[in-house]
């Protein structure tokens, strides 16, 4: 069973893959999505759209989990970044996959036991869970990693 998850952006858009070996989770790939940076709006969306669109029909992911967004003091980054979370949310609807969705203090709080750990913290936990070499990066592949792993500890309420 793959695990697909997604910390979503219009510039960069992490994601991960974590594969349910044997009662086991283990990472299968991270890294981010990449948009151009002054691009329009639209382009950035249709990029983004393609690229999950590619990372499902690949991976086949039998659930999807997508971080939930907070308000940001700045309200344009907040709107533009909300559009590129419904394209990714639209995708994953049309894959059949489980969505689940969760706030970063929800995951901080079930991967650290603090809901207001940082991101190093939460990179220290990820490298110690999957016995990494070193701390995992770009910040937003790290972040979706802890994403699909807390889809990985959910997926018991799931009936297969």
């Amino acid at each position: 069973m793959n695990i697909l998850g997604i910390d979503p952006g219009t510039t960069t858009v992490g994601f991960a893959i974590v594969s349910d070996k044997w009662g086991k989770a283990e990472i299968v790939n991270f890294w981010v999505i990449e948009t151009v940076p002054k691009d329009e709006l639209k382009n950035k969306l249709r990029d983004i759209w393609s690229d999950m669109k590619e990372l499902i029909a690949e991976y086949k992911p039998e659930i999807i989990v997508i971080e939930k967004l907070f308000f940001q003091n700045n309200l344009k980054t907040w709107i533009d970044v909300a559009h590129a979370r419904g394209v990714v949310l639209y995708e994953s609807i049309l894959s059949h996959a489980h969505i689940f969705e969760y706030t970063p203090l929800e995951v901080k709080s079930a991967i650290t036991g603090y809901g207001k750990a940082d991101k190093k913290q939460l990179q220290n936990a990820i490298q110690l869970l999957f016995k990494l070499r070193e701390l995992p990066k770009p910040d937003d592949a790290a972040d979706a990693i802890w994403l699909a792993y807390m889809g990985y500890l959910n997926k018991r309420s799931l009936e297969f």
